[in-house]
């Protein structure tokens, strides 16, 4: 096979990728399974020529059940919101049972994936995810008519609240905790508009 052919059946491919995850955002809108702080962006990236995306979060406040080995793998959200929390919702959901599991209140940042075609577009969204002063990502597939370039936040935070049915954690200092991680939810969401507009003047 010549570079012509080669590159003619790496475009098809991507062609074909970038369809497919159109079809799903447009399917996880429909069904609003898709996370609405990340509709804009997504919404403009898969109208671009050169780019999709794959997976995406906006950031979110969670209490993760987790086994006695900290496995994450075998992991799975008790409760989950993308917004700011009150200390009431926060405490009913640590007060039900996690049937003998440790339970966890994390802050996680934003997380997007973003396709392209070759190389030098990835270095393209390198350069964006810079402008926006993201400082976690960089490119994590590198194939030909298909690259993966990973952006994330780095505002997080976690510590357990419980261990089996017994509280491990003070409501005092739950309340500290709640106040901080919503703040960094709000800085989170500060920083990926930013990644937004930097991606909306800078990709096509």
């Amino acid at each position: 096979m010549n570079c012509k052919e080669e590159e003619s059946k790496a475009g098809t491919r991507f062609r074909m990728v970038k369809e497919r995850h159109s079809k799903r955002f447009n399917k996880a809108r429909k069904e609003k399974e898709a996370d609405e702080r990340m509709i804009p962006l997504c919404k403009f990236i898969a109208g671009t020529k050169n780019y999709f995306t794959s997976s995406s979060c906006a950031g979110r406040i969670l209490l993760l059940k987790v086994n006695e080995k900290g496995d994450k793998k075998k992991a799975s959200f008790h409760r989950k919101w993308h917004r700011k929390v009150k200390l009431e919702e926060v405490w009913n959901g640590i007060e039900e049972k996690v049937n003998e599991r440790e339970l966890w209140f994390k802050m996680e940042p934003f997380i997007i994936h973003v396709g392209t075609h070759s190389l030098d577009k990835a270095n393209k969204l390198l350069e964006v995810m810079n402008k926006a002063g993201v400082k976690r990502g960089g490119i994590i597939v590198a194939k030909k008519g298909k690259f993966i370039v990973e952006m994330s936040g780095t505002q997080n935070m976690a510590f357990p609240v419980k261990i089996g049915e017994k509280i491990i954690i003070e409501k005092n200092y739950l309340k500290k905790g709640i106040e901080k991680a919503n703040w960094k939810i709000e800085k989170n969401y500060w920083n990926l508009k930013r990644v937004e507009k930097e991606m909306k003047k800078e990709l096509k």
